[in-house]
């Protein structure tokens, strides 16, 4: 028998009156837990999308312009209005979460800044397509080039992350609603824009986590656990035979960003010493493609030594050649415990007419895809085979390795890694920059080397025993981690 047909029209129309977005609630009546340090209020609000994706380009032409977005629609690109976001982060005060007592008393009232991008996204209806082409995270780095923002048809994403709140044990009635600014950007009807959730706050029960912060760690553990889960690259079976061939074609462009985080330690790597002082650092090196970086090594037997080897593919991914680029060495360090690759990158502090005063311990890195920097480039992989260092770099028992920097991602050290800082113990006070070299030796081969160094100032000031370290805005991004 055939199925009946809409009472109001077609198929494809019902599908054409959908918004674009509309948010919606999964109960409309939840129970949290209270821990002695708070409450984390996951309402299970989710935002879907209609019968189109809803997707974003954010975007800039350099660190001396702003980020604008533009909206996606049928393949045709429309701006959005200037000055929409600052970062990468989503779009800020997209929702606004209201939390009133059981009297009416309104004891929380803030904005919500929406990622598109969700780690945990799942489409709400069958007919939806199977997967999602989306990111899962927006990027926190400051020093981002593109992002992709998206939501599939049909899929979700959360309006926000679980929020750390201070309630006590009750009754709550929480609101939810699309700012109306975003209402009319994005044409959503006020009546598929809002939401209302009741909620009770129990005392955690017995065995559970004594405290929030335990309970929100062992969430990222349970990530960090199916982000291993993850198939990871495999080494070729063993190493090239023959003469290196450097094919022409495609290769990858390794680019350097200026360097965040900058802090003082009273100690280097977290040690604590009455003698030295340290400024600690972050920094990334991304590859602008559009060939993917792909090394392998083979350990030397009964070495603590890898022979590593680039690999390079033709414009449609097929291996063409390799060529011998170094090696890659053991790091039993704390906090590192797998294979890094030599010569990377290179570290210096330089002085105010810059030149080189002090080079960072730090020579060797293990290669992941820790931060999505633009997206929007030339074969740019919105999947990244390996975002997880303790995954992607092998152990001690490895005899060979793959490590894997994606079109588009970079990798990141930040300042709690071991030989991440300089030691400015007897450096006067004074302007000073941040050098980041990508490829320091030129082992890698690239497509380009004019962008493999990037300076970021920094201003030491106090005394020994107590310095300081100021860090002015690069151009227009004023962000220091």
């Amino acid at each position: 028998m055939a199925a009946a047909a809409p009472a109001n029209g077609s198929a494809q129309d019902a599908a054409a009156a959908e918004p674009p977005l509309k948010l919606i609630a999964a109960s409309k009546s939840i129970v949290l837990d209270r821990y002695e340090d708070g409450v984390s209020v996951e309402l299970g609000t989710h935002l879907v999308a209609g019968a189109k994706p809803f997707e974003l380009r954010v975007k800039r032409k350099s660190f001396k312009d702003p980020i604008v977005v533009e909206q996606i629609v049928d393949g045709k690109a429309k701006a959005l209005p200037a000055g929409l976001t600052t970062n990468y982060l989503g779009l800020p005060n997209f929702t606004r979460l209201t939390i009133f007592d059981a009297t009416g008393k309104k004891l929380v009232d803030r904005g919500q800044t929406f990622c598109p991008n969700s780690y945990d996204s799942a489409r709400t209806r069958p007919d939806a397509p199977d997967k999602t082409p989306y990111p899962e995270q927006c990027s926190p780095n400051g020093f981002t080039v593109s992002n992709v923002w998206g939501i599939q048809s049909g899929w979700t994403a959360r309006p926000a992350e679980p929020q750390q709140i201070k309630l006590w044990m009750g009754k709550y009635t929480a609101k939810v609603e699309v700012a109306p600014k975003y209402r009319t950007m994005f044409g959503i009807p006020a009546n598929q824009a809002s939401t209302t959730i009741n909620i009770t706050v129990r005392k955690a029960p017995p065995g559970g986590h004594g405290k929030l912060a335990d309970k929100l760690a062992a969430e990222r553990r349970q990530q960090a656990r199916i982000e291993a889960a993850k198939p990871q690259p495999k080494p070729n079976a063993k190493a090239p035979v023959g003469k290196d061939n450097v094919p022409a074609g495609p290769k990858p462009d390794l680019v350097a960003l200026p360097a965040w985080g900058a802090r003082i330690s009273k100690g280097e790597e977290g040690t604590p010493t009455a003698k030295n002082d340290f400024m600690q650092f972050a920094a990334t090196v991304y590859n602008a493609g559009p060939s993917t970086l792909v090394l392998d090594g083979y350990r030397r037997q009964g070495q603590d030594l890898m022979d590593a080897y680039q690999y390079f593919y033709n414009e449609k991914g097929q291996q063409v050649g390799h060529a011998k680029t170094g090696t890659m060495e053991w790091d039993p360090r704390d906090g590192h415990f797998h294979w890094h690759f030599t010569d990377f990158a290179s570290y210096r502090l330089l002085k105010a007419n810059q030149t080189e005063i002090v080079r960072s311990q730090k020579e060797a890195f293990c290669l992941a895809a820790t931060d999505q920097i633009d997206q929007l480039a030339k074969n740019a992989n919105w999947h990244p085979m390996n975002t997880d260092l303790h995954t992607a770099c092998g152990d001690y028992s490895s005899v060979a390795v793959r490590e894997v920097l994606d079109v588009g991602a970079g990798d990141t050290y930040d300042q709690t890694r071991p030989g991440q800082s300089f030691d400015i113990t007897n450096l006067p006070n004074g302007t000073y920059y941040i050098q980041v070299l990508a490829n320091p030796e030129k082992r890698l081969f690239e497509s380009n080397t004019t962008n493999n160094n990037a300076l970021r100032k920094v201003i030491l000031g106090g005394k020994k025993g107590a310095r300081t370290v100021q860090v002015p805005a690069h151009d227009l991004v004023n962000w220091n981690g």
